[in-house]
């Protein structure tokens, strides 16, 4: 009976606290949505009433987020660069999971330490680093030779490669874990068939590989999109959304806009998190 009773409370502390964590989790993501909708020109109580005015108004003082050109020009900018960041990390991911699953050299584990180092560097410290380091460069290539690399300047192109230097760790972890598990034997057995090396990464190894593929590019797309801290050192003078939703905070503060660009943000995160379960489960039905 005692055993029982100790059982019951320890099953009500858990309840407990597992409710408690995701109230304080999705608490912040229910009162920003639920502002996006309210009839008032303040994030704030007394619910005004109900209204879609802060998406799709055209007019001042309500100028709705699918009518604001600066947040729009925002979203536009974190688009190009988050697809951009999620192909090559992707890619070069891809290429690190067959290097150091399939690959023998000297200094193997410190390499791979060396690839997931930039995941627990801060992302303040990584901007400041690339910032430097790139415009060093590109004044020693201007003063030595002439030479203008607008690339190494902040803007789009700095903003990608900044991001790619830590979300292709991501996407190499990702394709690494699901490579190990594949049967190294399927490919011999297509290469004593007669198959040639492309056929086989074709139609065995990356068919195999898919579902960790998709799941990694939309991860890198999302911590991408999202990304803040490395992306304020090194953006120039096309801001992506983060940075423009920053800025409108310092020069105006929080408008009921912003919270209608954080709700699209989120069902558009829930979304594609949503087509990742649903193209990895459809991957695992065709298999079985």
């Amino acid at each position: 009976m005692i055993n029982q009773n100790k059982d019951r409370a320890f099953l009500w502390v858990y309840r407990t606290y597992v409710a408690a964590f995701f109230v304080f989790l999705a608490g912040p993501l229910l009162a920003a949505g639920m502002f996006a909708f309210n009839d008032s020109l303040f994030p704030a109580l007394p619910w005004q009433g109900f209204t879609l005015d802060w998406f799709f108004n055209d007019t001042e003082p309500k100028l709705g987020m699918f009518h604001d050109r600066r947040l729009l020009r925002g979203l536009y900018y974190s688009a190009i660069i988050a697809t951009s960041v999620s192909a090559l990390s992707v890619f070069v991911g891809t290429c690190n999971a067959f290097l150091f699953v399939r690959g023998s050299f000297p200094a193997k584990d410190f390499f791979y330490i060396l690839m997931i180092l930039p995941l627990v560097i801060p992302g303040v410290i990584l901007g400041i680093s690339i910032l430097v380091f790139a415009s060093n460069i590109a004044s020693a290539l201007e003063n030595n030779f002439g030479m203008e690399l607008e690339f190494l300047r902040p803007g789009i192109l700095l903003v990608v490669l900044g991001q790619f230097a830590f979300v292709t760790t991501i996407t190499s972890l990702v394709i690494t874990a699901r490579l190990k598990k594949f049967d190294e034997e399927m490919e011999e057995a297509a290469f004593n068939l007669g198959a040639s090396r492309a056929r086989v990464l074709r139609t065995i190894t990356l068919p195999f590989l898919s579902p960790a593929l998709i799941a990694s590019a939309i991860v890198a797309f999302l911590v991408s999109f999202e990304n803040f801290n490395t992306t304020l050192f090194l953006v120039g003078s096309e801001a992506p959304l983060t940075i423009t939703m920053y800025d409108r905070m310092v020069k105006v503060g929080s408008t009921p806009v912003l919270n209608a660009v954080s709700f699209f943000l989120m069902v558009g995160s829930g979304l594609l998190a949503l087509l990742s379960v649903v193209v990895q489960s459809d991957k695992a039905k065709s298999k079985a």
